[in-house]
């Protein structure tokens, strides 16, 4: 208990059962019923995710091998050609199995830190959409109250760090290998944003090709993709991963600190419009963050070392300007 000002007065967390009163705890075979359903709808949700980010693999994977940005040819819903030609989703794999390793890495950190601090969650849900990229990321449910701040910590940051440790490389690999071409983005429709992450590998790995003149094959677009994600992920307001890790930080800041991210994504808007589709959104979640059992619990210096960490992968995977319209 506390007094509003952080001072405890009695234990933090009493767990007392009167004589003669039953709690009720939901039956074991309730549970295994629970976690089959639970298994089969993210069973079923991933296949279709598979099928969606194949068929739009097949756009990058078109484009790359033309020599021209993705949706140059102004396909930018490929259902129709793949269900006529279903052979043609072989080519979308580098994009897909590339971009679904890093979305489950991302939701499997969050996993298996639940499982760790026996908080029980969710298997990952994957959404299928008829978006750019095949998808509209994933998540898992954290079916208990989280009992402190390092859990909230380590299960808010698994996810965005372990997803990124998947990107990086393939985002390496993919630079080092793209083709050069002269003017390949000209007349596509739509322009990629570059977060500073890939400004720094194209610097280091490719020093004597232009920016401009490097076309990313599939798979570095589905890093990219990742890194997008990621930062998404960590920006640190509301209930996002970035939200948690700001919570386990600075409690009695998060609710300022989550407000001002929301008003510094309106004038966003003014370059990327999604920006403020994000900051009603955080608006609709809320700005406050659900109590944990045990707030009062301190950090450690591991974990604030990891929460610097956190800030900086974020700054390296933020662009203000992800998609912009060619001449807008």
């Amino acid at each position: 208990m506390s007094d509003g000002n952080g001072h405890r007065d009695f234990p933090a967390v009493l767990s007392v059962e009167p004589v003669g009163v039953r709690i009720p705890v939901p039956p074991f075979h309730d549970e295994q019923k629970r976690d089959r359903r639970s298994a089969a709808i993210a069973a079923f949700l991933f296949v279709l995710t598979v099928f969606s980010t194949l068929a739009f693999g097949t756009e990058f994977a078109a484009a790359y091998a033309a020599g021209v940005a993705p949706f140059t040819d102004g396909n930018l819903f490929p259902y129709s050609t793949v269900l006529r030609h279903p052979a043609i989703l072989l080519t979308g794999f580098p994009f897909a199995f590339t971009l679904m390793a890093i979305l489950l890495a991302h939701e499997l950190g969050h996993f298996f830190a639940c499982r760790y601090y026996q908080i029980p969650a969710s298997y990952p849900y994957f959404i299928p959409a008829p978006t750019l990229i095949g998808t509209m990321g994933a998540f898992i449910r954290i079916r208990s109250p989280i009992i402190n701040r390092k859990a909230l910590f380590d299960i808010g940051l698994a996810g965005p760090v372990v997803g990124f440790v998947i990107a990086l490389p393939a985002l390496a690999i993919a630079i080092s290998v793209s083709k050069v071409v002269p003017g390949a983005a000209v007349n596509a429709p739509l322009v990629f944003g570059n977060p500073p992450l890939v400004w720094l590998l194209k610097a280091v790995l490719r020093p004597n090709v232009k920016p401009g003149n490097l076309l990313l094959n599939p798979v570095g677009y589905a890093a990219w993709v990742g890194l997008f994600v990621t930062a998404l992920n960590l920006l640190p307001a509301s209930q996002l991963d970035g939200g948690h890790v700001l919570y386990a930080v600075a409690p009695e800041r998060h609710r300022l600190l989550s407000l001002l991210v929301v008003i510094a994504l309106l004038p966003l808007g003014y370059f990327w419009m999604g920006w403020v589709l994000w900051a009603f959104l955080l608006l609709i979640i809320g700005l406050r963050h659900p109590p944990l059992l045990d707030r009062w619990e301190p950090l450690d210096a591991k974990r604030r070392f990891w929460a610097f960490v956190a800030l900086v992968i974020f700054l390296l995977c933020f662009t203000p300007i992800p998609f912009s319209l060619h001449g807008a």
